[in-house]
C-alpha cells in the first residue's frame, strides 16, 4: 500500500490487528524459543549447584577418611598402652601384645558372626515384586 489514498475501515482493521497482534505461528515460535531458554538456564543452574555440593561431599569424603585414618592410629595406640598396663602385673611384654592381638581377634570372631547372622536374615522385597508382577500383567492386558 503505497498510495496515499484513503483505507477502508476493513483494511483499517486488518491492518491494525496484523500489526498489534502476532499469529499463531509467531506465537508458538516465541513460546519455544523461551522454553528452549528456561529449559538451558534450568541445566545451567543444576550444573552450578552440583558443582558445589560434588566440591563439598569430596572435601567431606576426605575428611571422614582422614578421620578413619586417625581413629585406626588411635586403637593402635589404645591397643599398646593395653599391653603395657598388662605388663605392670608382670607379665613378660610379648605375652602382654599376644593376650590384646587375641582380644583383637575374638571381637574380631563375634563381629563377624553377628554380621552373618543378620546378612541371613536379608530377604527379597517378596511384597513389591508381587505387586509389580499384578501391575505388569494387567497392564498387558490392555
Amino acid at each position: 500500500m503505497t498510495s496515499n489514498a484513503p483505507m477502508t475501515p476493513q483494511q483499517s482493521t486488518v491492518a491494525t490487528v496484523t500489526e498489534e497482534e502476532p499469529t499463531i505461528g509467531r506465537l508458538v515460535a516465541d513460546a519455544s524459543r523461551d522454553i528452549s531458554s528456561l529449559i538451558q538456564n534450568e541445566i545451567a543452574l543444576a550444573k552450578s549447584e552440583l558443582k558445589v555440593s560434588v566440591k563439598a561431599g569430596g572435601t567431606g569424603a576426605g575428611l571422614f577418611a582422614g578421620a578413619a585414618f586417625v581413629g585406626v592410629l588411635a586403637i593402635i595406640m589404645l591397643s599398646v598402652a593395653f599391653a603395657y598396663f598388662l605388663h605392670m602385673t608382670g607379665l613378660d611384654l610379648a605375652w602382654c601384645f599376644l593376650i590384646v592381638f587375641g582380644a583383637y581377634l575374638l571381637i574380631a570372631a563375634l563381629l563377624g558372626f553377628l554380621g552373618m547372622k543378620k546378612v541371613k536374615q536379608v530377604r527379597a522385597p517378596e511384597r513389591a515384586i508381587h505387586q509389580a508382577q499384578e501391575t505388569k500383567t494387567l497392564l498387558q492386558r490392555k
